[in-house]
């Protein structure tokens, strides 16, 4: 499909949906309620079909990325700290990442520069799908760990990947499991994955907040860090000290660029299951076609 056609048919979708409410919809309104607490209903009804066409924008783009050149990858990737990314990357380091823009878009651009890529993925059901976004992410170079049921732990092999140099990047603005790290996030408690900080412990490697976002020519990428790593206490609470620090650095690139933050399901602990959505309100003003 040309592209500004695909470009034309994922918005409307995006639209479509947005206008027809639901489930994700709803509790994209309600997160992001929770990231920009001062906006009136209006300004969060168009926030989230914001949201939502950044979401189909991040599908889009990462159903046509096998088959797009590497140049243009190159050319369409901005990263606004090179300094800090060339000092994480001289010797191996951490990248915690938040669902937000196109995370793949940046793991090629870091592998074209012939840089070592690993991160992890949840362990998908049915088994099928599981594997076929692992040979998805593989072919674009990244090195892809089972977050379980893989022959060794994955926190024993990204250590040694760390060890040999290489760059470890991780989704970490969402963990629901009961391993989970408390943390509070814009003013409201929640849990975070222990790995990054866990990692930077015991590594020693440098651990970078990253924070993503879409524009009209393409995605860009700010580091901030490397975050201090506590130097005492228990093991527990020097993981826990940590990812709270990197709570409140994905907080500040996501209030920035809100609407490119795709948190689709229930995050804060305090949130419940909705029971019936209310549709946002359609946009008149908003291209239909």
């Amino acid at each position: 499909m040309p592209a500004g056609l695909a470009r034309a048919t994922f918005r409307f979708a995006a639209d479509h949906l947005t206008r027809r409410g639901g489930n994700s919809v709803w509790q994209l309104r309600r997160n992001l309620s929770r990231v920009v607490p001062d906006a009136t209903g209006d300004e969060l009804d168009a926030l989230t079909r914001e949201g939502m066409r950044s979401y189909a924008r991040y599908w889009l783009e990462a159903f046509r990325l096998p088959s797009v050149p590497l140049a243009t990858m190159r050319d369409t990737f901005h990263m606004t700290t090179p300094e800090l990314f060339e000092q994480g990357a001289r010797e191996g380091c951490i990248f915690a990442l938040p669902h937000s823009a196109n995370w793949e878009h940046a793991g090629v651009w870091v592998t074209s520069q012939q840089i070592p890529l690993v991160s992890v993925a949840e362990r998908l059901k049915p088994e099928g799908l599981f594997r076929r976004f692992v040979a998805y992410r593989e072919a674009l170079g990244m090195e892809i760990l089972p977050t379980r049921g893989g022959e060794r732990q994955p926190i024993e092999v990204l250590s040694e990947r760390l060890t040999d140099g290489a760059v470890v990047a991780l989704l970490a603005d969402r963990d629901m499991s009961a391993r989970g790290v408390p943390v509070m996030f814009f003013g409201h408690p929640t849990r975070m994955p222990p790995g990054p900080a866990l990692l930077a412990i015991r590594t020693g490697k440098p651990l970078f907040p990253v924070s993503l976002w879409f524009e009209p020519d393409g995605t860009y990428c700010k580091l901030t860090g490397p975050l201090p790593v506590p130097e005492h206490g228990t093991l527990t609470e020097r993981v826990a000290e940590l990812t709270q620090r990197l709570a409140d650095e994905l907080a500040a690139g996501i209030a920035a660029h809100p609407a490119d933050w795709h948190m689709l399901g229930r995050l804060w602990l305090d949130d419940r299951p909705n029971t019936a959505p209310a549709p946002v309100p359609a946009d008149e003003s908003a291209p239909t076609g």
